[in-house]
């Protein structure tokens, strides 16, 4: 033929040409015209045998007028022209899927419009290739997560609707507003701002509170004004986030829900370790295992640091208030994937480079750097990531030529998923930033 299979099996019908200039009745047993958007196309019959279980294959099968126009908009009997009213952009991907059996995702169409096309011409989204079914699922992924935070906000205001008229459901709708939406009035950006000023004023704390002084107190067991001035300070600061949590507690609608949220759990790790400690010091105190002796009391000092510590947790609650870090942690959590290829190409790398090193360093230099293998998987991690402490330095020119090799390699590796996350990063912060313009337009 003059075109091929591939025009054979559907042929786009320009404006210009006359379909009923040369019709004859028994073509129509041949071939049928769709017309998609006032966009036209010859298919034969054959072309649709294979695919009868989709719209278009189910109109062999209609034996009136009343069954054809179930499955389109209009048909034109003269001309057998089977009209729809379909997006005829999408359409092309249908035509190419009933031409050559590949569905291809158009890169410049909605993938919520392209799913819906799908389901209307009745295609499974299996026929997919593979790469364009993983940008697919990728994309629906995002779209789920949208329309879970639309519900869960739309569902939060509608239930407060009902028992707005008694004074407790207006008590918890402005206990809501406060504490959850910061847009909402005065109360909410009073609220956090104050829970903005805490956490600041705790990381000061702890800053001081590692002071040299401060800690050869602390090791001696005695207090100081200073040291109690700190106490009182933190004692402030965990009751202000523990009236915060208890508030966020109240007004939850769904308490399970409000325990499973990340935010939340980072809260109850941040807050527990104060109480923790108070109740760890009321019970050390004039206790002490007479078979253990002060062993006891170095693990219960070491219990008490591991808790101090917890309290930099706080600095996490910013990321309530921060649109900046909402955006990293869901970046963090899209891109698994692009990190663990990160770390396989560093684990590949570090695992060639270390044994290559130490076989070269302790043939060629006799270096005491280089230890073992283990000792050269650190220099490599260090090398490779651009870092250099140099507390491990080769010495050979084979070595000096490992190391340049390693270091190029770490630049080039660590370089190759990071196209990836930061499009997924801006992506994500345009998402969160049209769901907070869209929270404080309502």
């Amino acid at each position: 033929t003059l075109k091929g299979v591939f025009y054979q099996r559907a042929k786009l019908i320009h404006p210009q040409e006359d379909l009923l200039k040369g019709f004859h009745p028994d073509d129509r047993k041949h071939h049928i015209i769709i017309n998609v958007g006032g966009i036209k196309y010859l298919l034969p019959w054959t072309t649709l045998d294979e695919f009868p279980l989709t719209r278009l294959g189910q109109l062999k099968f209609c034996n009136n007028f009343d069954d054809i126009l179930n499955i389109c908009d209009d048909y034109d009997v003269t001309c057998n022209e089977f009209f729809f009213d379909r997006n005829p952009g999408a359409f092309r991907t249908i035509l190419t899927f009933l031409r050559v059996g590949k569905l291809r995702l158009l890169r410049e169409m909605c993938a919520l419009s392209f799913q819906e096309e799908l389901l209307y011409w009745g295609i499974e989204e299996d026929n997919l290739d593979w790469c364009c079914k993983r940008r697919y699922l990728q994309k629906m992924e995002e779209f789920t997560e949208i329309n879970e935070r639309e519900d869960d906000l739309i569902e939060n205001e509608t239930t407060g609707e009902p028992v707005e008229e008694t004074k407790i459901g207006l008590c918890m709708k402005k206990l809501q507003d406060m504490v959850e939406r910061p847009q909402s009035g005065l109360p909410g950006k009073v609220f956090a701002c104050l829970s903005v000023l805490f956490v600041t004023i705790t990381a000061v704390n702890l800053s001081i509170s590692t002071m040299p002084d401060l800690r050869e107190e602390e090791e001696k067991g005695e207090c100081s004004q200073m040291c109690y001035n700190i106490f009182i300070v933190e004692s402030v600061c965990v009751a202000w986030f523990s009236l915060e949590f208890l508030l966020r507690f109240i007004q939850a609608k769904s308490k399970f829900a409000f325990l499973r949220r990340p935010l939340t759990l980072i809260d109850i790790i941040a807050i527990l370790p104060y109480y923790i400690t108070l109740l760890v010091d009321t019970t050390s105190v004039g206790y002490k295992k007479p078979s253990s002796g002060s062993i006891y009391l170095d693990k219960v000092g070491l219990v008490l640091r591991i808790l101090r510590a917890l309290r930099i947790l706080y600095v996490m609650r910013l990321a309530r208030h921060s649109l900046g870090l909402q955006t990293l942690g869901l970046t963090a959590r899209r891109c698994t994937r692009e990190f663990g290829l990160l770390l396989l190409f560093l684990c590949v790398a570090i695992a060639l480079f270390a044994p290559l090193l130490y076989v070269i360093e302790n043939e060629m230099a006799d270096s005491q750097e280089f230890t073992s293998i283990p000792a050269c998987y650190w220099w490599a991690v260090i090398t490779m990531t651009t870092v250099g402490y140099g507390d491990m330095v080769p010495r050979s020119i084979p070595g000096q030529v490992v190391a340049l090799s390693s270091i190029l390699s770490g630049i080039l590796l660590m370089a190759f998923p990071v196209t990836s996350i930061f499009h997924t990063f801006s992506r994500s912060y345009i998402e969160l930033k049209q769901e907070q313009e869209r929270i404080m337009y309502r």
